[in-house]
């Protein structure tokens, strides 16, 4: 049944008013103001931790003032869409002008119908193609305005907002209780592959202070050294600029995960030394950006059909003969290793900087080859049943957030009788 087949359309700013109040420049240097940046606001609509600063230690860009019922919608990198319903702010909450701050005109379209509707999927679509730029996408607030929505009559817009009420925050908490679940087998993982690699898979065997209190007890039988003991090489990224084609694959940082190369990122240039050229074995290190990426390794297995090498602010790791490189990538992969190099990360301009030389007094326990070998297949096989589930939960939480999308856009665009369906 339709519940209103001719929806009247009509565009944002006549329904609506746009960036109506900003902080003024004049405002006193000691004005605390709580914050909210794009990064702030998910994909979802769910507001995330607020900053506080001073007026005068504040970014730039926190000028808009908001209030309750008001909609902000990110108007640079707008593929992320961060949309957002704001509900009982402080007076001195204050959103980036990254924002476009939505002020229902509350006689034509109430404002929790609005937060459904500027998040419809037509919307969202319209919003992405009217946006300009490719790294930056942004769209210009006279754009934004010009786009039509539906306007149905007041009563139907609160029975639909209602509705969605409902649906959504049961959706919602099935997302979080996947989240969380995902969470846990990402603690499962981490915990794998620490225990491993510092105590060995044998409950039985003896163990000795390593006399590191970061390592603590590892098997009696194992060697303690420095990271550099078991590196024939440490060598540097090349520094060309990369675009998209050539004949050399270049790996940057958002290529390496989880201990392995994703190749759809690569930039390409036309030649690279022969010396920088990636073999079967060796491992790639990230040594700069934030602290969340930074000692992030993979193992380049050898299995594309172009020469690859790799950016600057990557390193190359060259096992020597005491180690295998499957068993290192486990171990610079664990919890003990990222928190040990991101310790010793030194602040840099904009971002921090782990030193490849630093990182090689990294503490490690090494176990004989044999017993490496071992430890590689038993964590080949645990972590691929835990990936498997942490796979299946993504996958339920996408299917999920595919069908919050889908409910909204029938709901607004009038595809059902929302009070039958409820």
């Amino acid at each position: 049944m339709i519940f209103f087949p001719l929806i009247n359309q009509r565009k944002l700013k006549y329904v609506a008013t746009i960036n109506d109040e900003a902080l003024g420049e004049d405002t006193n240097a000691d004005f605390e103001l709580q914050y909210i940046d794009i990064s702030n606001v998910d994909s979802s609509g769910q507001i995330g931790d607020v900053a506080t600063y001073r007026f005068e230690d504040a970014p730039n860009r926190a000028r808009r003032r908001v209030r309750d019922g008001d909609i902000i919608i990110s108007t640079v990198r707008t593929y992320l869409q961060a949309i957002a319903q704001i509900k009982t702010p402080p007076p001195n909450l204050i959103v980036s002008t990254g924002f476009a701050v939505i002020r229902p005109c509350r006689d034509i379209v109430d404002e929790n119908y609005c937060k459904y509707v500027l998040r419809e999927t037509s919307f969202l679509a319209e919003v992405e193609r009217r946006s300009v730029g490719v790294s930056y996408p942004a769209i210009n607030i006279l754009d934004l305005a010009n786009i039509p929505i539906p306007i149905p009559p007041l009563f139907q817009q609160r029975a639909i907002s209602d509705y969605l009420d409902r649906e959504t925050a049961r959706i919602d908490a099935l997302v979080e209780a996947k989240r969380w679940l995902l969470g846990l087998l990402s603690e499962k993982r981490r915990a794998l592959i620490t225990h491993a690699v510092i105590r060995g898979i044998d409950s039985a065997t003896p163990l000795r202070d390593s006399g590191v209190p970061w390592l603590g007890s590892i098997p009696a039988h194992w060697d303690r050294c420095h990271l550099k003991r078991v590196l024939d090489s440490v060598d540097y990224g090349i520094s060309t600029p990369v675009d998209n084609s050539g004949n050399v694959a270049v790996l940057r940082m958002g290529d390496i995960s989880d201990g392995e190369i994703s190749y759809s990122g690569v930039g390409f240039v036309d030649t690279v030394d022969e010396n920088l050229l990636l073999r079967p074995g060796d491992l790639v290190f990230n040594r700069t950006n934030s602290l969340d990426q930074i000692g992030k390794v993979a193992l380049f297995r050898g299995t594309t059909d172009y020469p690859i090498s790799f950016a600057s602010y990557l390193v190359r790791f060259r096992c020597g003969p005491r180690v295998l490189p499957e068993f290192l990538n486990w171990l610079l992969n664990s919890s003990y290793a990222l928190a040990w190099g991101r310790s010793e990360a030194l602040p840099a301009i904009g971002q921090a900087n782990l030193n490849p030389n630093r990182f090689g007094y990294l503490p490690i326990a090494l176990p004989p080859l044999v017993e490496q070998e071992e430890i590689v297949e038993y964590l080949l096989e645990s972590i691929a049943r835990v990936d498997a589930m942490r796979h299946a939960t993504q996958r339920t939480i996408t299917l999920l957030t595919e069908r919050r999308g889908a409910l909204i856009a029938a709901a607004v665009l009038g595809k059902f009788n929302v009070n039958e369906a409820a």
